[in-house]
């Protein structure tokens, strides 16, 4: 919470040099062409998800379709405009590439891109008629877009995103002792990977999973805590640590993620009977309920796993990197 503070204030310093109102306006006109595309491809999908809903509620129902979801669309919609309304602002004022960089306005974006992927195209109604494509939808929350949305630090461009009503009350609020309190409970590393490791096996309980199919706002619900307990623990681990302790534990956090969900998938493979009742329609595509699962399980085993060594591997790069440079300042 501090750091964004931080970096809220260092925008609104000056930048050093007297801007004619004819730089301010090249700044804004340049960064507003940028907004807007980006704007333009990354609504396009949801934008397209309205006639294909309504085609697939006048056919039979069973036409793969985009989801039109409210309770989905919406957060991502707004989400999205805050964004890119508070990018617009920031460099507007202190220039493109300052408050947010440029790859980290790319790692944000393919994010949202990738939730739009998982929640909103095609894939989410198969999702809820075959197993494997619903545990692909999993991975890629938790996996691919969380990682993604937490490199790009947003909270900055968020907080610019706001009306300045809002923007200030939400500013005090951050700032509190309460609110320091929480959030540095919700990222210390242990804790964040133990609450993504409950959400994982809890929602992988045979009822709780069949239940999240047979009621909409519980499978919102199953997504919503997938991807904000995957944001808190790759932000435990991602974020910047001076050379100690800190990255060895960020390892063996992801050592023990990459373990037990690891064990979740091997479980799912290696079954001989179908464990979740309500997973029936995978005959459709030539595939048994337990041939389903199987996939399912090794959807759930080797690429994650793979994504969990490969962040481990940089992490140790990086810690190795920055304790050498720190052992050769004099």
């Amino acid at each position: 919470m501090k750091e964004v503070a931080k970096r809220l204030r260092r925008l609104i310093a000056p930048t050093g040099s007297a801007q004619t109102l004819a730089e301010i306006a090249r700044r804004r006109g340049a960064v507003m062409r940028m907004v807007t595309w980006w704007a333009a491809v990354l609504l396009m999908p949801l934008v397209a998800a309205l006639p294909a809903q309504a085609h697939a509620l006048a056919s039979d129902g069973d036409e793969a379709a985009f989801t039109f979801d409210l309770k989905v669309v919406l957060p991502l919609a707004v989400s999205l405009t805050v964004y890119l309304v508070g990018i617009f602002r920031m460099w507007s004022r202190a220039g493109p590439g300052r408050g947010a960089q440029h790859w980290q306005v790319r790692c944000f974006t393919a994010g949202w891109a990738l939730l739009v992927v998982a929640l909103v195209t095609p894939l989410h109604w198969l999702g809820e008629r075959l197993f494997v494509a619903h545990m692909i939808e999993h991975e890629i929350l938790m996996v691919v877009a969380a990682p993604l949305l937490v490199v790009a630090r947003p909270f900055a461009a968020f907080m610019w995103g706001l009306p300045r009503s809002v923007r200030l009350p939400v500013g005090r609020f951050i700032q509190s002792a309460a609110a320091t309190n929480v959030w540095r409970l919700a990222v210390d590393q242990r804790a964040a990977t133990a609450l993504h490791g409950i959400a994982i096996w809890a929602w992988h309980l045979p009822s709780a999973f069949d239940l999240a199919l047979a009621s909409p706002w519980i499978h919102w619900l199953q997504h919503l805590s997938f991807l904000l307990t995957a944001m808190l623990f790759w932000w435990s681990l991602l974020r910047d640590h001076r050379p100690g302790p800190a990255y060895g534990t960020a390892i063996v956090m992801l050592f023990i993620t990459a373990l037990h969900s690891g064990f979740l998938g091997i479980l799912l493979t290696l079954a001989r009977h179908p464990l979740y009742p309500s997973q029936t329609t995978a005959t459709q595509w030539g595939l048994s309920a337990l041939e389903d699962q199987q996939a399912a399980g090794l959807a759930m085993w080797i690429p994650p796993g793979l994504v969990y060594a490969a962040a481990a591997l940089v992490l140790l790069v990086y810690w190795i990197t920055r304790t050498a440079q720190r052992a050769r300042i004099p």
